[in-house]
């Protein structure tokens, strides 16, 4: 079962595996050759289900059953989180939107449970904190954010963010948090290769994103832009204002790079054009952080390329599935064949 968020791969996995590659055994970056599938279940409610096992889902790889294994300790597992945050091309429309971005991460600094790292980007990506538990210390950084160039360099800033969560303990959470615009503008990476990055992740990718022009023009017409009215709420402008199997993922880029990614990796997409739209999408995402099921499997079937996962529970009608709908392997000479 599927939500609307997560896009299905069949038509375009069928080509993947050339005949030179199939008498190759894959690698996987991921730890132990196991790949990992972070899973959020709700009920028709749009209730988390909880308290299920490992007997109640059904993982395909390819539409193979795989045996699957269900991380009792997952919701006392760290979470290491970077932040990506566009500033650049009208992002500093939303500045003012964002404000309750620092409170809405709280959660993950309460008790210790989670580690922050903020990344700004428009044609280039900085750093501006590691990964740090001290809730004053993001705030700072994130009341400092400043609008920056006419760059919206997606693909450069979700590859960093990976880089970054691949440097973290094995045994953490790793997500990433993309808040901008949904279509990259200017980025130096391809998207066949951030997609294969991806693919090759255990790395669940949330997107907050805007329509500076939808949302300023909506702002205006509500009389919400007006400083002498609502100084609070005005914003900084007045007025209106893969290879083949991945060849068709990576054309959805380029028309929604922000969706593609999440899907793929069965986080979660939300659209804002409101302060309060966005603090609810703040929400969810610290309310579902600690909510995914950890499944996990070792492919019986491994072959070189690019992997079409389906999770579906046992008793349909239980609850709506979300996770990530594919992993990409690639084989390595040097390494030991996956078992």
């Amino acid at each position: 079962m599927r939500t609307g968020l997560v896009f299905c791969l069949g038509t375009i996995l069928c080509a993947v595996g050339a005949s030179a590659q199939e008498q190759q055994q894959p690698t996987f970056r991921s730890e132990s050759n196991v790949v990992m599938v972070p899973t959020l279940v709700r009920d028709r409610n749009r209730e988390i289900i909880y308290d299920l096992k490992a007997d109640d889902f059904v993982v395909e790889d390819d539409g193979v059953p795989q045996s699957v294994h269900l991380d009792e300790s997952a919701q006392f597992r760290l979470a290491e989180v970077v932040v990506a945050v566009q500033v650049g091309r009208r992002a500093d429309y939303e500045l003012p939107r964002l404000r309750g971005l620092k409170s809405m991460l709280y959660p993950l600094f309460d008790q210790g449970h989670g580690e922050v790292a903020i990344i700004a980007f428009d044609s280039q990506v900085r750093e501006l904190q590691n990964f740090s538990g001290d809730d004053a210390k993001t705030s700072r950084v994130l009341e400092s954010l400043q609008p920056g160039d006419g760059g919206a360099a997606i693909f450069d800033a979700v590859a960093a963010g990976l880089r970054m969560l691949a440097s973290t303990p094995n045994d953490r959470q790793r997500v990433l948090l993309l808040v901008s615009e949904t279509r990259d503008h200017g980025s130096k990476s391809k998207p066949l290769d951030l997609l294969r990055e991806l693919g090759s992740s255990n790395a669940v990718v949330y997107a907050l994103t805007f329509s500076p022009s939808k949302s300023n023009l909506l702002d205006t017409l509500r009389g919400k832009n007006n400083p002498d009215f609502h100084p609070e709420e005005t914003e900084v402008h007045e007025g209106p204002d893969l290879l083949a199997p991945l060849i068709l993922l990576a054309q959805g880029t380029r028309k929604n790079a922000a969706k593609t990614i999440t899907a793929m990796t069965g986080g979660e997409y939300a659209n804002f054009s409101t302060s309060k739209n966005f603090d609810r999408g703040m929400t969810e995402f610290t309310n579902h952080l600690y909510a995914r099921y950890l499944l996990s499997f070792a492919p019986s079937k491994p072959h070189p390329g690019l992997h079409q996962i389906t999770v579906k529970l046992k008793q349909h009608g239980n609850g709506t599935v979300m996770a990530r709908s594919s992993y990409w392997a690639s084989p390595e000479k040097s390494s030991v064949p996956a078992q």
